[in-house]
């Protein structure tokens, strides 16, 4: 891995310095770590560790609760909620290590844990989520709210508190906090399973090439494809194996392998193969179909809705969020989809124009999109996004963002080598302020693998708070971008590194995050919010003048010329159509899911999903983008009636950066530093619209978005 340079000086290698040692015959997650920053220390760390830790953490979690509760004095915040904060320490330190480890380098262990731990973690939490002398004390702290002084973040934290307590069925009888419980542990459950089966489904599917079958594929596919089959050839147990990939050529469902095929094989027979295997995924009738679980999961929600006096779980969920109502959730999704809809069957036509010119005798269909919306784009943008690719090298992204972060607000970044990390492909910074001092840790994992989940996310192995003493965290990014083959380095296409500025805009929030309470911190506000700040640093991948501090061609070094930046700028807009119908469907998909009474859902129909894009009119040539047995954001993740927030947080980030472009500078000190102030660094410590007002001066507007999008019917 190269080293990357982004200030004189600023990544000289540390030196080295002996490695803290932990008692190997203590569980390290009950020892102090020593390591640098309190990284993890990941080389000591067995996957017989984790349960024994997890007993332990469950077990004091408890203890402490008990303490709370028989305290002889009166609750007081200091004495209930302040001390609520400050449990639970050594079970939020092994299940940060582990959740984010099962997920980002599982293994068979670490998945049976995760089937064995679901219901007992559940189980934990419900026991003190509906708690009752707990509940009691933090009820009478709430009756006398008006006569404590409590700043505006206590106050808020007492609320969310009371809150929790409440939407988690504090206030239900006995028996039916049972069947919460009951409830709670199975959905958990099966959303463990729901995602092994997803793994377990993208990773047994291979397409396997002869040297035949690679008409129309660029050098730099091939020799990925060829890779990924070497890479499988050495892993092979048996002759037999190793000769299935001798001299082969392997594509897989993960969309790093999978786009680049179909928008360049002109073997149509191969991609239909290809985007099949993917679209079916958990839909084959076979031992890892998810389609019973996605039907188990919501019914067992909206019987957890009905019980807690809700209309439907989408009522339930977004009571919490900016949009409080499925109305005003359906209002801004086919208000949308009208627009997007329009536009996707104009792309249909203009490919399907391509085809006949080229004498094709077949109608467009699913698989053909890329492969055919990419000469679309070449010829009305003489845009190849091969072209692009050779000056976005990981390196040269990563340097992007960091420079990016520079520009707003100081940041410097200095990548750590002294450090073990979980596995060698993430690579650790540390990061500073303007001034200077310690930020947080950044950890980046940017490599497809087949013990990795899919998708690109943010995660943090240790939180931020100020309550007793400076706690700076410790975040991490994770992404499925395709490896470097050979010597060449990492290549990314633009959809790529706009990817990876978004998960650093998750990173940020947890980065500059500055909050007394750690509940409160980072990333813990309303789903709908919390997007903003990922979204918002999108925007800037694609200012000139950004493009242009960073983005050098990895053989010459030479600068993407401007020329290819304004071809790129104008073909922003293309195929806006296929990009927000098929998000659009996938959050419709999730709302009808989760929109159902309760014996609605135990009545599902096989062809439920079919229903419900039909209802919609979704195009034959486009499914969801995620479909229900592989939607994994809502049934094995914590999306579920939330899909929808990435278009609500673009409506506030493209009205947010706005107010840079209308400053005529996008890095203004003022706006940049207001930003910070009032977004990055609040957590949830304020309501989420106030945040927003706060920054933009108003409530936000959608115009913006429609403009950036090309839905406005400026490009029709």
């Amino acid at each position: 891995m190269k080293e990357l340079i982004l200030f004189s000086g600023l990544f000289l290698m540390l030196s080295c310095q002996q490695k803290p040692k932990l008692d190997p015959n203590i569980n390290p997650f009950f020892q102090e770590w020593s390591t640098p920053f309190n990284v993890p220390p990941f080389m000591d760390i067995k996957n017989e560790d984790y349960m024994p830790a997890f007993k332990k953490g469950m077990e004091d979690n408890l203890a402490e609760i008990d303490i709370i509760i028989k305290n002889s004095e009166s609750p007081t915040f200091a004495n209930t909620i302040e001390e609520l904060e400050r449990t639970g320490k050594l079970l939020s330190k092994v299940q940060r290590v582990f959740s984010n480890l099962a997920s980002s380098n599982t293994n068979p262990k670490l998945q049976e844990l995760q089937r064995e731990l679901s219901p007992l973690l559940s189980a934990h939490y419900d026991k003190i989520a509906l708690n009752k002398d707990l509940f009691n004390r933090v009820e009478e702290i709430w009756k006398n709210r008006e006569s404590l002084d409590l700043t505006k973040e206590q106050q808020k934290l007492l609320k969310d508190n009371r809150k929790q307590f409440v939407r988690s069925g504090a206030l239900l009888d006995e028996s039916q906090k049972k069947k919460i419980t009951e409830i709670n542990s199975k959905i958990s459950q099966l959303s463990t399973e729901f995602g092994q089966n997803l793994l377990a489904e993208t990773n047994g599917f291979e397409l396997i090439l002869n040297k035949s079958d690679l008409d129309g594929l660029s050098d730099a596919v091939v020799s990925a494809a060829y890779e990924a089959a070497s890479q499988k050839m050495d892993k092979a147990d048996s002759e037999d194996e190793k000769e299935k990939y001798k001299d082969k050529y392997v594509f897989t469902p993960h969309r790093t392998s999978m786009y680049p095929f179909l928008t360049e094989s002109t073997r149509r027979d191969l991609r239909e193969k290809l985007y099949n295997s993917y679209i079916m995924r958990g839909d084959n009738n076979n031992e890892t179909d998810n389609n019973n679980i996605a039907a188990q999961m919501a019914t067992l929600r909206a019987d957890r809705s009905k019980i807690m006096g809700y209309e439907t779980h989408s009522h339930f969920v977004l009571e919490e969020n900016m949009l409080k109502t499925p109305d005003e959730v359906y209002d801004l999704l086919i208000q949308l989809w009208k627009p997007a809809l329009k536009r996707a069957k104009a792309e249909v036509a203009d490919m399907q124009a391509v085809a006949d010119s080229e004498g094709k005798d077949f109608k467009i269909a699913a698989w053909d999109w890329w492969h055919y919306s990419e000469k679309v784009r070449k010829e009305k943008y003489d845009l190849d996004e091969s072209a692009i690719r050779p000056y976005l090298s990981l390196d040269n992204v990563i340097q992007g963002v960091f420079n990016t972060t520079n520009k707003l607000w100081g940041l410097k970044f200095r990548e750590i080598f002294d450090i073990d990390s979980y596995h060698p492909d993430a690579r650790i910074w540390e990061v500073t302020d303007k001034d200077g001092s310690h930020l947080a840790i950044f950890i980046g994992d940017y490599f497809t693998r087949s013990n990795k989940r899919g998708g690109a996310w943010m995660s943090s192995f240790k939180g931020q708070s100020n309550l007793d003493g400076r706690q700076r965290p410790i975040v991490v990014n994770v992404c499925n971008f395709p490896a470097p083959v050979g010597d060449n380095p990492s290549l990314l296409s633009f959809e790529n590194a706009v990817t990876l500025f978004h998960e650093f805009g998750h990173a940020m929030h947890g980065i500059l995050t500055d909050v007394t309470y750690g509940s409160m911190a980072g990333t813990s506000g309303p789903r709908d919010f919390i997007e903003l700040p990922s979204q918002l640093l999108e925007h800037w991948v694609s200012e000139p003048e950004v493009l242009k501090s960073f983005a050098t061609h990895y053989e010459t070094g030479e600068s993407i010329p401007d020329e290819l930046i304004q071809k790129l700028l104008k073909a922003g807009k293309f195929n806006q159509g296929f990009i927000n119908t098929e998000y659009l469907a996938a959050s419709l998909l999730d709302m009808d899911w989760h929109t159902m009474s309760l014996g609605d859902a135990q009545n599902i129909s096989n062809n439920f999903e079919k229903k419900s894009m039909n209802k919609i009119g979704l195009l034959d040539e486009i499914a969801p983008r995620y479909r229900s047995t592989y939607f994994a954001h809502i049934f094995s993740g914590g999306y579920s009636s939330g899909y929808y927030s990435y278009v609500h947080a673009a409506v506030l980030d493209s009205d947010a950066f706005e107010a840079f472009k209308e400053a005529g500078n996008v890095f203004d000190p003022e706006l940049s530093s207001k930003l910070r102030k009032q977004i990055y660094e609040k957590g949830s410590t304020e309501e989420a619209m106030d945040l927003f007002v706060n920054f933009r001066g108003r409530k936000p507007i959608i115009e913006p978005l429609l403009k950036v999008r090309g839905l406005d019917g400026s490009s029709d």
